[in-house]
């Protein structure tokens, strides 16, 4: 994301200049933008004339409009984000309070204004202009007929491709068919590999499946690439890792993050530290199930008796509509930081988000033991 101005000071009114450079900014921009806030920028609306012979006829016109944001939605697969409200800026096309929505995309500047930039929001826009965020992490889940290639941003994990092909059983006669099928399936996950994975960004490119068809892929892939001449992979090697998964569907990307030797090869990226915080979540709730809690009641309890050591939150938390409600998890969050506390702001986009998001999206590890607060009525 490019910052190209801003005029703000913390918990006061204050604008931004943005200029979102590839998909994962939308995402940020996403949770950057809340109801009332205000949006600049240059649009397209569709306009009536009045023709010579008294018709009337469409016309699609460029101008700079300002409304007053009501509603957000993001679309992850056409990487656009739609802002809705009533314009707050009168011209000769669109009336003064007329609803318009404007469409937030790639390389378009715009103007956020808030009458108040609490510390998430802040934080949102440091993390937002980042230049090490990045899809550091790519991942390839099959099984036979059926792979998912996945990128991993720094809060956006995205399908980049979803392929299918029929293969026959292997068994008998269908014997030649089935070995034919499955060259032909592992020969469009190389080139989905070749099309998405850019290994100057990637640090990781993780294969995983259940049983040895990961296995039967890589060896598909290295003798092609050496007989190829693909030096994309063969100087990329030793960023490749296999894992199990139980199958090649998206939602087994959580247990492969989870591995060991996958851990070890992602281990400075945002996705590893999150998949690390959850396990050692789930470590303490069956350990010691009074040093773990969920649910707001629950962590804002331990906080007033200053308990927690590590807050988990998920950024989906953050886009409530409800003003008090926002400023209720910001003051929680500060809060566990000002006690010297560590807090982990999940993205609901990756695995790890949408696993705290099971569990009421916040979560917490205490420093002590509150044997009571399990039997609190909360």
């Amino acid at each position: 994301m490019k910052l190209v101005r801003k005029d703000f000071v913390k918990d006061a009114a204050g604008f931004v200049k943005l200029v979102p450079e590839e998909p994962e900014d939308l995402w940020h921009v996403y949770n950057l933008i809340a109801p009332n806030d205000h949006i600049s920028a240059v649009t397209v609306r569709k306009v009536n004339r009045e023709t010579s012979s008294g018709g009337n006829e469409a016309e699609r016109v460029r101008l700079k409009l300002e409304v007053k944001v009501e509603t957000v939605e993001y679309d992850n697969v056409a990487a656009v984000l739609r802002v809705r409200g009533k314009n707050m800026a009168e011209n000769e096309h669109v009336r003064l309070g007329a609803y318009h929505t404007l469409e937030i995309d790639q390389q378009r500047p715009f103007v956020l204004t808030k009458s108040n930039w609490d510390s998430i929001a802040i934080d949102l826009l440091k993390e937002a202009c980042d230049p090490a965020a990045s899809a550091d992490v790519a991942a390839v889940i099959l099984q036979e007929g059926l792979a998912n290639i996945c990128l991993l941003g720094q809060s956006v994990t995205t399908t980049k491709a979803r392929l299918e092909t029929s293969i026959p059983r292997k068994r008998g006669a269908a014997i030649a068919g089935y070995d034919k099928a499955l060259n032909k399936f592992f020969e469009n996950v190389l080139q989905g590999v070749l099309r998405h994975v850019d290994f100057s960004i990637v640090k990781c490119l993780i294969i995983a499946s259940p049983g040895f068809t990961k296995d039967q892929f890589y060896n598909y892939m290295m003798l092609e690439a050496s007989r190829r001449e693909l030096r994309n992979i063969i100087e990329n090697k030793s960023k490749i890792v296999l894992a199990h998964s139980s199958s090649g569907y998206k939602h087994s990307l959580k247990e492969v993050l989870a591995e060991p030797a996958v851990m070890a090869q992602i281990k400075d990226t945002r996705a590893a530290k999150e998949v690390k915080v959850m396990q050692d979540f789930f470590s303490m709730l069956s350990q010691d199930s009074a040093r773990a809690f969920y649910g707001p009641k629950h962590v804002e309890a331990a906080q007033e008796r200053i308990a927690i050591q590590t807050l988990l939150i998920t950024d989906e938390l953050f886009r409530c509509a409800d003003i008090p409600t926002r400023r209720r998890y910001v003051d929680l969050v500060e809060s566990v930081k000002e006690m010297g506390g560590d807090v982990h702001v999940f993205s609901s986009m990756h695995p790890s988000g949408e696993q705290l998001g099971q569990l009421t999206g916040i979560a917490a590890i205490l420093r002590f033991p509150l044997p009571d607060l399990e039997d609190m009525e909360l």
